[in-house]
């Protein structure tokens, strides 16, 4: 906190110095992908430490056990390459543990000593260290380059690169990514789909696996994920709908140009505009009509919407986190009259900035925009041009407590909550939950500090 206390309004460039990220590493977000199999242990291709900060980072976010394999790099396997520490990785997990995938994914020290473990995987294969009937992914995931919001991406293309067959007949069936989301969101997108009478793939599918219930019995591998014949089945599927460009793009432009398989490229689901957008995608790629049982979902979004506008015109709002979300929740944002005026997202890509400003266009206001950027520069800006509310994870708590705005926490990690991994923010429902939090953040804040003259007790 102290620290936090003596950021200065004084903003200067910075091209080589990085402060409170607003993103975690790559094999994070590859980690998480490989949960979304059936069956799979994700194995961390490098040292002690680099798993044990994955395994942490997911088992805080959830409180649930995250377990996962690692190749116990030392100075030797930094040094000569970890082949040998793979290949014995390999045999020790089947034997032991007996899951239907291992999922491997590349860290700093395996990606600069060269390792090439698609050929790692298949020289185990060929040595019989790979039982029959079981499977290896591999997923290129240095930590130096990137965000977790790309190690997902990869690991999601990985699986289909390793695992995707074509058949001779269509399954009838929509492949959908769900993007970087939570177990929850990837629920919800399946209880859509259901709705819509649907038949999909949803890859990978957390849902059931981090978000499980208590049965006071010990499962290393939970019953939800998506099967490894469904995701050998998606090179067959009609068409695929990739949530969110960043997190899901990958795998679906390797489908469509692999397997003919046509990928339509969409945002998160998150919002008014943003469902209504998925929900027409699915509606036309699979020739269904929308069910009354969605449209009154809809009705309550715009219901609460219209009722509480009041509130939230003209509110000045600070968010960082992943470009999907971002991009969603700008635009929700913007959908409520709301003035999203500063954002940062510390995951690289150009087309960020430019899809920020397309939305923001008719605000009347300079919206302030940072690719690559961290938590230390919006901190700045926040100082120069104060906000009304702050949407992020839990590390903008200190910025929140600094400044004394309130905070609704969005995005990973989230380490001092409950609720993200059971509660969706995607779909009109999700929406409905997402606004009625930031709703309460700015009445509470409200009633704490209108005078007794305004003091309401209906608003």
């Amino acid at each position: 906190m102290t620290l936090l206390r003596h950021t200065s309004k004084e903003i200067k460039d910075r091209s080589a110095l990085t402060i409170n990220p607003a993103k975690t590493c790559q094999p994070v977000g590859a980690m998480y992908a490989a949960l979304g199999i059936h069956g799979c242990l994700p194995h961390s291709h490098g040292s002690q430490g680099c798993c044990a900060y994955h395994r942490t980072m997911l088992t805080r976010h959830y409180k649930e056990p995250v377990y996962a394999g690692t190749s116990s790099f030392t100075e030797g396997a930094s040094v000569f390459g970890g082949q040998a520490n793979l290949l014995q990785a390999f045999q020790n997990i089947f034997e032991i543990y007996d899951p239907e995938v291992v999922a491997v994914h590349s860290t700093c020290l395996s990606e600069t000593i060269g390792d090439d473990m698609p050929q790692i995987a298949d020289k185990a294969v060929k040595e019989g260290k790979v039982p029959e009937g079981k499977v290896v992914v591999t997923a290129s995931t240095p930590s130096y380059v990137g965000s977790h919001v790309t190690g997902f991406a990869n690991m999601v293309q990985g699986m289909v690169k390793g695992l995707a067959t074509k058949k001779d007949k269509k399954n009838g069936k929509i492949n959908v990514i769900p993007g970087f989301v939570e177990p929850s969101d990837m629920g919800e997108i399946k209880r859509l789909c259901k709705l819509m009478d649907v038949p999909i793939i949803l890859f990978p599918d957390t849902d059931g696996v981090l978000n499980g219930p208590l049965t006071g019995k010990h499962k290393m591998f939970p019953d939800g994920g998506v099967t490894v014949e469904e995701l050998r089945d998606t090179a067959n599927s009609m068409g695929t709908l990739a949530l969110g460009e960043w997190g899901s793009s990958l795998a679906a432009k390797y489908l469509d140009s692999t397997h003919k398989v046509p990928c339509q490229i969409l945002g998160l689901p998150l919002g008014l505009t943003a469902t209504d957008s998925f929900i027409d995608a699915l509606r036309k790629m699979a020739g269904k009509s929308v069910p009354a049982e969605i449209s009154f979902e809809r009705g309550q979004l715009v219901d609460v919407m219209k009722d509480y506008h009041q509130y939230l015109y003209r509110r000045k709002v600070a968010l960082a986190g992943d470009p999907d979300q971002l991009i969603a929740l700008t635009e929700f944002l913007v959908s409520l009259d709301m003035i999203p005026a500063h954002i940062v997202t510390g995951t690289p890509g150009k087309k960020f900035e430019e899809r920020i400003r397309e939305i923001t266009k008719d605000v009347p206001y300079k919206v302030n925009v940072k690719v690559e950027g961290d938590m230390f520069m919006l901190h700045q800006w926040i100082k120069n041009d104060p906000v009304d509310l702050l949407i992020g994870n839990t590390y903008m708590k200190y910025i929140a407590r600094d400044e004394d705005i309130p905070l609704v926490r969005h995005g990973l990690p989230i380490l001092d909550r409950v609720g993200h991994q059971y509660f969706p923010t995607v779909g009109y429902k999700g929406g409905l939950r997402l606004l009625e939090k930031i709703l309460d953040a700015i009445l509470t804040r409200k009633d704490r500090d209108d005078p007794e003259t305004s003091f309401e007790l209906a608003l």
